[in-house]
């Protein structure tokens, strides 16, 4: 499958590198095992430049809107640069276009908020960061607005809350497409068992 991970301006870095590791790794996974890897990967941006990230980070695409190949599965990371892109008619029109030949579409963080006001996610569960809840609850043709949950499913949408549930997500999007068995080796080969050394209240 081809998997566009899209990249722009103030995109937030663990919000797509997070779940750029799950996805990679299970292609790693099947060549452990000497089976060919299913998955072709890759970071799209409008004009297929180079962007800075929300840190600092700076990320080189390899394709533009215009030279992307059909997507079966498309992600939208989240960051202060979804503010702007939500108002991108570039980029919502290829949210639109491509979402709609999409076997998943996904998010993480206010990725969401992208995927609501292009369309994909209009009327439907999702969720978001806890600090923009507000902001998906005021975008036109929102539907029920999920809090305290890392993930929500809603057919063949899946959003994710803040930054590190990007990787929850991928995980379990790993595990619905090839079985609990290969998602747990995923989980495993990046050591994945966070420990947080606070607790916080949400």
């Amino acid at each position: 499958m081809n998997i566009g991970i899209v990249v722009f301006d103030d995109a937030e870095e663990l919000d797509f590198v997070g779940p750029w590791e799950v996805l990679t790794s299970s292609n790693q996974v099947f060549a452990w095992q000497k089976q060919p890897a299913p998955d072709s990967i890759f970071l799209v941006s409008e004009n297929g430049q180079t962007v800075r990230c929300a840190k600092g980070m700076r990320v080189e695409a390899d394709h533009s809107f215009a030279t992307c190949p059909d997507l079966n599965i498309i992600l939208v990371p989240g960051g202060q640069g979804t503010r702007r892109e939500m108002k991108n008619p570039a980029m919502l029109d290829f949210v639109r276009r491509q979402s709609a030949r999409c076997e998943w579409v996904t998010s993480v963080c206010t990725g969401s908020l992208v995927l609501t006001a292009a369309g994909p996610a209009q009327g439907k569960r999702a969720t978001t960061h806890w600090g923009a809840i507000h902001e998906l609850e005021a975008i036109d043709g929102v539907g029920e607005v999920v809090r305290d949950q890392r993930y929500v499913r809603d057919g063949n949408l899946v959003t994710s809350a803040g930054v590190s549930a990007g990787i929850d997500m991928a995980l379990w999007l790993t595990g619905e497409r090839f079985g609990k068995e290969h998602g747990a080796l995923v989980q495993k080969s990046i050591q994945y068992a966070p420990e947080p050394p606070f607790e916080v209240a949400w």
